[in-house]
Order: C-alpha cells, then sequence, then structure tokens
C-alpha cells in the first residue's frame, strides 16, 4: 500500500508541508526533509522550482527563483534524494508544473520517483481530462498517486469526476487567490468547506493555501483531513534556516 494512504488512514489530522528544494541554499533539501520528519510533520511535499509558476503567491515565487538560481534542476533533485529512504519514512510529493516533467519524460520522471521512493505528484497545471486520458496508467504502473486540485469555482460535477479517477487525497485550495498565509477563513470558505463535507467524497481532503498559524490549521482541519502550510514555513526557514524546525511545526500541533 502506497504511505500516502498508509498516512489517511491514521486517526489523526495531518499536518503536510510544502518548501521548495535547494532553498535557502542548493544543499538544503535533504536536511528539510529529515528535521520536518523529527519534528512530527506527517507529510511533505518537495517542491521542484518552476520559472513560470501559475498558482505560487510571492513567498513561494521569490523561493522558486532563488533556488534555480542556486541551480537546482529536475536532475539535481533527483540525484539530492537517491538515498531519502534510508533516512525517512513519512510520505513524500513532488509538487511542480507540468513542463519540466514533460521536458523529463513523463514514464522517466514517474519511474525515478518510484525509484527514490516519492509517493506522490501534484501538478497544479496537469488537466483531470488530459492527466486521465493520456497517463494515470502511467502513473499507476510506477505506483504514483496524483494529487488533484479542486477550488471554491470547482463545479460539482468537476468535482466528482476528479473524485472518481483519484486514489489519494483531494488537494483543496481554500481560496480563489494565489499562495499565502491569512489571519483566519471567513464565511465563503466556511461554506465552502461545508459544502465539499456534504458531497461525501470517496477520497479524503487535505487543505492547502492560506494556513499559518494553528488558528487557521484548526478551522481548515474541522471537515477536512488535513492541511498543507506553504509560504509560512518558507517565511520562516528564509529567517531561521533549516536547523531547528520543532519550533515552526509544534505549533500546528498544539504544543
Amino acid at each position: 500500500m502506497n504511505r500516502i494512504n498508509k498516512k489517511l488512514q491514521e486517526d489523526k489530522k495531518l499536518l503536510s508541508i510544502y518548501f521548495t528544494a535547494g532553498y535557502p541554499t542548493i544543499d538544503d533539501t535533504v536536511t528539510t526533509i529529515q528535521n520536518l520528519e523529527k519534528s512530527g510533520v506527517d507529510m511533505i511535499e518537495i517542491g521542484l522550482p518552476f520559472s513560470d509558476p501559475l498558482a505560487d503567491g510571492p513567498t513561494i515565487q521569490d523561493s522558486s527563483t532563488k533556488a534555480l538560481k542556486n541551480g537546482m534542476t529536475t536532475e539535481v533533485l533527483f540525484n539530492q534524494l537517491k538515498d531519502i529512504r534510508e533516512t525517512v519514512s513519512i510520505p513524500l510529493l513532488i509538487m511542480g508544473y507540468f513542463n519540466p516533467m514533460l521536458q523529463y519524460g513523463v514514464e522517466a520522471f514517474c519511474k525515478k520517483c518510484q525509484e527514490i521512493g516519492i509517493d506522490g505528484l501534484i501538478i497544479p497545471d496537469l488537466p483531470v481530462d488530459v492527466y486521465h486520458e493520456d497517463y494515470k496508467l502511467i502513473f499507476e504502473k510506477y505506483g504514483l498517486i496524483n494529487v488533484l486540485l479542486i477550488t471554491p469555482q470547482t463545479s460539482e460535477e468537476r468535482i466528482r469526476y476528479i473524485d472518481s479517477v483519484s486514489n489519494g487525497f483531494i488537494y483543496m485550495v481554500s481560496s480563489a487567490s494565489t499562495t499565502g498565509a491569512t489571519s483566519g477563513f471567513g464565511n465563503e470558505q466556511s461554506d465552502y468547506f461545508s459544502r465539499i463535507t456534504n458531497m461525501n467524497l470517496k477520497n479524503p481532503q487535505i487543505v492547502g493555501f492560506g494556513i499559518s498559524n494553528h488558528e487557521t490549521f484548526t478551522q481548515a482541519t474541522k471537515h477536512a483531513k488535513g492541511a498543507i502550510i506553504g509560504s509560512a514555513f518558507i517565511k520562516h526557514v528564509t529567517e531561521h534556516g533549516v536547523a531547528n524546525l520543532d519550533r515552526f511545526v509544534k505549533p500546528f500541533l498544539g504544543h
């Protein structure tokens, strides 16, 4: 069974952290992953930086730009992660845009992910229809879960379609804006969270975009299985580096 599915069966709210590979320095990727696991995180999304990131807010964009300047590429990332499963056991996903995957070769990319122990992919600009028709069998061949995104604007019909072709969790984008930390969720988001809950989808949902503290984490996970923190974490490592991550992680877990 895929590590993501195992993790989703645990009787707890899941904390997933997104970070940009090769940031703050090119050599921080593995250390960040190891330190996040030690600090109690449930799942990690490794951001593969791309020059034209559509869904990312300024914090993540800035970290991607710096990571690319540091020399981060798909090849470098795969090289850095080749022994990651010797020290890390929690689910790892690569989050990135489709272009680098296409350039690398979709099947070659998936095969490499399987070899190094990546459990899933999140590709915001790969439409569900294209994935379903052209790539689903390749992902499944290499044991990879493809995590699809929904937003408050996604129609019920499309959400049900996404649910039907998913086999892990659904990434529930909390708002129509780009990524970034917010101070709290309003009625619009609460209504959206409730609406999705009432649809009784077969895949659990994990909320992303706008989670920045224990309060927003609790709000987001009231209806959902977990939440993803990205921008707030990147701000933390920009200021404090990747060494002691307990300081950042523990408050989300209510410690």
